[in-house]
């Protein structure tokens, strides 16, 4: 164990309301884990954190922790807040690794699982521990969504998520890897073939174009495509990202880290709209900021761009060439239509998002869902406060309890 988790974990001074716990989203039990970590009880802390949230390892090292848990601890009101996601995984590691779970009996019947993000992690997560007989549904070859596809591997490790993989198969969840549900099988032929219930958990896989000549031009690609691999492209000694948020300082610091020397973010507003932690490691990296540019046309040497306006349009005659090898656009991500093309009685509400009630029940008789499909791009442990919800009413529903 490394000092500073020791030096931390005693700092924490075990508050009789714990506010980081009240600032956590899926209400960890901060307070009880470093207690039983500091009474060396670490496989009975991990077990603490796990049960409470599945992917508890994953958000200790994605979470935005500055405005949750620590953002909330006592000790940060007049100095340094005790560093708990490094004590979260360093205890959520060490469980992931000796935790061999009993597998599901399969007793409470079939129960389908259309993706494996967060959510749908999950969601297999707590239905198998009730002893369902649940398949995950991948269209790629590998589980993991957007925290294998979508998160670089120096934010969080691949590593986590094959181990989580492992977990999942070991627990006896059953994985049909590249299909997609929605061209070959439909939802009806999983009811057809004896699921009781079905859980949509697809992301938001379409990346949201800009609307500019000059998109189909063979140096420029769509942020989401390219972190599902960014060895496989060839982007150039210069690289401009259109997009300020989140997914726009991922692309910047991976571009980096495959070959690219010179990086510039351009926003369309006069700030960026990701977090303030991700923006200051983009410029540790050498990510350069162009603010108030909106994109006019993409051209073979780059793309023009116009000040933006206070109606957040292009102001005529401002135009300027930046000049790039590549052009990356991060300008928002939807989901695709597949599934709700395919499936009869399945609403759909603003930009094509499925609409569902507070617990994850949609339109379609024995249909689920939540995660980005439903909420739009949110964060990791946004989409597991959410799938805790919607396991409980599918349980509900398949046992009969919900009426």
């Amino acid at each position: 164990m490394t000092r500073h988790i020791i030096e931390d974990a005693k700092r924490c001074i075990q508050c009789k309301t714990p506010l980081c716990s009240q600032g956590c989203p899926v209400r960890a039990p901060i307070k009880e884990a470093i207690a039983l970590l500091l009474e060396s009880k670490l496989l009975e802390a991990g077990k603490l954190l796990f049960e409470n949230n599945p992917l508890s390892l994953v958000c200790g090292h994605v979470c935005t922790q500055e405005n949750q848990c620590e953002g909330h601890c006592v000790m940060g009101k007049k100095g340094t807040p005790v560093f708990i996601s490094a004590i979260e995984q360093y205890i959520s590691d060490y469980y992931l690794n000796i935790y061999h779970p009993s597998p599901s009996r399969r007793t409470g019947g079939k129960t389908a699982i259309i993706g494996s993000g967060p959510a749908g992690i999950t969601i297999a997560f707590l239905l198998a521990e009730k002893d369902y007989d649940v398949t995950i549904f991948e269209g790629y070859d590998q589980i993991g969504g957007i925290l294998r596809y979508g998160i670089p591997d120096f934010r969080l490790p691949r590593s986590v998520v094959d181990r989580l993989t492992e977990k999942l198969i070991e627990k006896g969840v059953r994985v049909r890897p590249n299909t997609i549900v929605g061209v070959n099988l439909t939802i009806d032929d999983l009811f057809r073939d004896g699921y009781r219930a079905v859980f949509m958990g697809t992301g938001t896989w379409r990346p949201r174009k800009l609307g500019v000549r000059g998109e189909s031009l063979g140096h420029v690609h769509f942020a989401v495509e390219y972190m599902k691999n960014p060895a496989v492209y060839r982007l150039g000694r210069s690289v401009l990202i259109i997009g300020g948020g989140n997914v726009a300082m991922d692309v910047a610091r991976t571009a980096f880290r495959h070959g690219s020397r010179e990086v510039t973010i351009v926003c369309r507003r006069g700030e960026t709209s990701a977090r303030e932690h991700d923006v200051q490691y983009a410029k540790i990296d050498g990510a350069l900021f162009e603010f108030g540019k909106t994109p006019v046309e993409i051209v073979d040497q780059g793309v023009i761009f116009a000040d933006t306006g206070e109606d957040r349009r292009a102001v005529p005659g401002t135009e300027k060439l930046y000049p790039a090898d590549s052009v990356i656009i991060a300008a928002g991500q939807g989901p695709r239509s597949i599934i709700a093309a395919s499936t009869k009685g399945l609403n759909l509400g603003e930009s094509g998002l499925v609409a569902v009630d507070g617990y994850g029940h949609t339109s379609r008789e024995g249909v689920f869902a939540g995660g980005d499909v439903v909420t739009g791009a949110k964060t990791v442990i946004e989409a597991v406060v959410a799938s805790k919800r919607i396991a409980q009413a599918m349980d509900e529903y398949m046992s009969g309890k919900f009426a």
